[in-house]
């Protein structure tokens, strides 16, 4: 630790100033050498515009990767990323002819509106960066208006607007990640290091990736390197909590014409978590991902192979899975956790084992000036184990044994011409899910086999410089079968019996064998609009329908939930969502001050949630009881951002983020509806040639006021006899204030760019819980933490 705080003011001392920027150079031809006058570059809200000799110089350019633009009518835009590290970087761009006729431009001082209405929220590289040991679930919280569900501290999964799992679908290089994601402790299996940008959209354009998008919808994608050039990247993260860390590598080969390719690998490894008062017992964690690419650039054409693997273990906190109904009671109420060991690196059960294989073949044509083709084709293998503590000759055995196969294929046409953009496309995917039987316990999943086919169209249209529009329609067709064993008392005390008896194929004594099948027809449509208002003003305005069929786990789950530590009960009653929402968007931008702001209304029929009904006892202990119910939904809230320069190298960023969730059917308050949070953050960079800054971010989580009481009452013996205990489950914890620090430098190592960044979260080690996460019931989060890190760019 005195090590960490040495290191801490060393680096502060050694970033003697300021704002290290870096140049971007070069000329900019057509196929024949022939200078281009009037090409535009753009790095985000930096600005060029080339000579009439076609040359070109962008000043004040943040060290880091940056996306670099360089577009002219009638050309095919140039779109790559450059790592700048203070120097001047000569780009030469030969764009080549997206069409055989340029008409008339006029030029006009006024900004001219994008036809996309879509405002995406992206993560810079260096956020992605920030969070190399950790996960996207984290990274995500840096936008406003995304929060983050957990399950203990190595279990993160995005929630947008109040919503998450199977209603924000994950998309990893255009392909939509299925690994099981209908679980609430089901984070995303995909390794951060792997992405070079993260974006969350909303909007028409989300109907070419599916039409359940309830909540938001987040885009992965991989590095992509134009720039005929060849660079690596290492990463070495150490982490005090947890005493491990985590080693990232990548290297990138990229080519304006012929083979490029990519590969990368991450390795972490994590003992237990630490809350301030004591170990947080079995929350280890190991992770080794994979992922890497290789792309042949033609003419008019290219072809790409890409591949990842994604393994880990996570351990599931010990305090979790208790004995009795009276250590659940008193373990719940007490605020106490029932079971604390030592600090170790070893993890046993409760744990999960995860391993995904992800296979994509991508062919992509021009097949003319104004029009291009898309096909794919994507391969997934997702195997999950969930550990229970168990005896005997079912000790190391899963008590849950899945394996997802998905087979996807998609075509994506798209045409461009003047003020006019259209998409259209078709998919197709089958899915079979396989539970092991010799966990031997009846899979709280069953065996299944799902086919989707979907079709979409969207059109956008400029009507003016300042004004323009997007509309889109998608149709899903999805059926489900699947072969489940339920108990004939289950099934009696759900009621199903003469509702449901055509399902019923066998019986096997004590247990029915069935065969429930569904069949659903969704209609999804977006509308949008965007509209400059003046020369820093922006409005965006969206509504959308969207269509989310109940997952397996709302259907079928009967049973205890390992890594959850809590039995789960679906219904085959459960009806599909149907999604109307609104919204709308405000920019400003400026020099000095900008600001987004986003008011929306998201009115959700069906809304399928999990309600705690009580407790129950099995011969792996006592355990909560969960019921998946629906009730008709009002989710209402709003997101805000804001950045003011504060001089020259200081700068104060505002997150803010509001959800006002209602069960329209009881009006009472929906559970599980992220509290206000408010994030404030100042940066200082340094005047150096070292790119050194030091940030302090305040991050406050305000009480959730607003939730139902479910609270239940568990039979505790006392003096030989079952008295009611009422167990507090429906309390949210106290609200918290947490302060965070980081600080780092950039320096030449060789020929090699280094950088050293040090962080300390929580640094008074404040004592918390949060709301959405499922552990806080038994534990605390975990306390302070100092990371150190190191990066090498080559």
């Amino acid at each position: 630790m005195r090590f960490y705080i040495l290191l801490l003011f060393a680096v502060i001392a050694t970033g003697n100033s300021a704002y290290s920027q870096s140049t971007l150079s070069g000329k900019v031809t057509d196929s024949k050498s022939q200078p281009l006058d009037g090409a535009h570059i753009h790095i985000g809200e930096l600005h060029a515009i080339s000579t009439p000799l076609g040359t070109y110089e962008l000043h004040n350019i943040p060290n880091d990767q940056q996306r670099v633009v360089i577009s002219y009518i009638g050309y095919t835009t140039l779109d790559t990323i450059i790592h700048f590290n203070g120097s001047t970087v000569r780009l030469n761009a030969t764009l080549k002819p997206a069409s055989t006729q340029l008409q008339e431009v006029v030029l006009s001082e006024n900004t001219i509106v994008s036809k996309s209405v879509t405002n995406e929220q992206k993560l810079k590289a260096q956020i992605l960066e920030k969070y190399s040991s950790g996960t996207l679930g984290d990274a995500l919280k840096e936008i406003p208006g995304v929060y983050s569900l957990k399950t203990g501290n190595s279990i993160v999964k995005p929630v947008i607007n109040g919503l998450h799992s199977s209603r924000v679908p994950v998309l990893v290089n255009n392909v939509r990640l299925e690994d099981q994601q209908w679980g609430t402790e089901h984070a995303p299996n995909l390794d951060i290091n792997s992405a070079g940008k993260v974006s969350v959209i909303k909007g028409a354009s989300a109907l070419q990736y599916g039409g359940d998008a309830v909540g938001g919808l987040i885009l992965v994608e991989p590095v992509s390197v134009l720039k005929d050039t060849l660079y690596g990247r290492s990463i070495l993260s150490l982490n005090s909590n947890g005493r491990g860390g985590s080693f990232t590598s990548s290297l990138h080969k990229g080519a304006e014409k012929g083979w490029a390719w990519n590969a990368g690998g991450t390795f972490k490894y994590f003992g237990d978590r630490e809350a301030p008062n004591y170990v947080l017992s079995n929350t280890g964690n190991r992770e080794g991902n994979f992922s890497g690419d290789i792309k042949y650039i033609g003419d008019t054409y290219d072809l790409s192979a890409n591949y990842s693997f994604y393994n880990a273990t996570i351990g599931i906190a010990s305090a979790t899975h208790i004995g009795s109904t009276a250590d659940l009671a008193n373990a719940i109420n007490s605020g106490t956790p029932y079971i604390t060991n030592p600090f170790t690196y070893t993890i046993g059960a409760p744990k999960q084992e995860i391993q995904h294989h992800l296979g994509k073949l991508n062919f992509n044509t021009q097949l003319n000036p104004f029009s291009t083709l898309s096909l794919q084709y994507a391969f997934q293998l997702n195997r999950r184990k969930e550990f229970d503590i168990r005896r005997g000759d079912f000790k190391d055995q899963a008590a849950l044994d899945l394996t997802l196969i998905t087979n996807s294929l998609q075509a994506n046409w798209k045409y461009e011409k003047d003020n006019n953009t259209l998409k259209s496309g078709i998919s197709f995917s089958m899915q079979d899910n396989e539970a092991s039987a010799e966990t031997g316990i009846r899979p709280l999943i069953p065996n299944y086999t799902r086919q989707d086919v979907g079709a979409y169209a969207i059109a956008a249209h400029r009507f003016s410089n300042s004004f323009s529009a997007e509309a889109g329609l998608r149709y899903d067709f999805s059926h489900m079968d699947a072969d489940k064993f339920y108990q004939k008392s289950r099934w009696t005390s759900l009621g199903y019996e003469g509702e449901f008896d055509n399902f019923i194929v066998a019986d096997y004594g004590s247990q029915w064998l069935t065969n429930p099948k569904f069949t659903f027809h969704n209609i999804s449509a977006s509308l949008g609009i965007k509209k400059i208002l003046s020369t820093n003003w922006e409005l965006f305005a969206n509504a959308g329908l969207a269509m989310r069929n109940p997952n397996p786990s709302e259907l079928f789950s009967d049973g205890l939930h390992h890594s959850n530590g809590t039995i789960e009960l679906g219904s085959l009653r459960t009806k599909k969502e149907e999604s109307y929402k609104l919204s709308t968007t405000l920019v400003k931008h400026g020099n000095t001050f900008s600001f987004e702001v986003t008011p929306y209304a998201n009115f959700i029929s069906n809304f399928i949630f999990l309600k705690p009904t009580g407790a129950e006892y099995t011969i792996r202990g006592s355990f909560p009881v969960y019921n998946y119910v629906q009730a008709d939904a009002l989710l209402t809230g709003i997101d805000f951002h804001s950045d003011l320069y504060l001089g020259k190298h200081l700068k104060h960023s505002l997150n803010l983020a509001y959800v006002y969730g209602t069960n329209r059917d009881t009006d009472e308050p929906l559970i599980d509806m992220p509290p206000l949070n408010i994030t404030n953050t100042i940066r200082y960079s340094f005047n150096d040639s070292h790119n050194s800054f030091a940030e302090l971010r305040s991050e406050a989580v305000f009480t959730q006021t607003r939730y139902p009481d479910y609270n239940f009452y568990a039979d505790v013996p006392q003096n030989g006899e079952l008295v009611p205990v009422l167990v507090d489950v429906s309390t949210p914890p106290p609200g918290y204030h947490l302060l965070h620090f980081s600080t780092g430098t950039e320096f030449d190592l060789g020929k090699t760019k280094a950088s050293v960044n040090l962080s300390v979260n929580n640094i008074f080690n404040t004592t918390y819980r949060d709301y959405l996460n499922r552990q806080r019931l038994y534990t605390d989060e975990a306390g302070r933490n100092f990371m150190l890190q190191i990066k090498l760019n080559y």
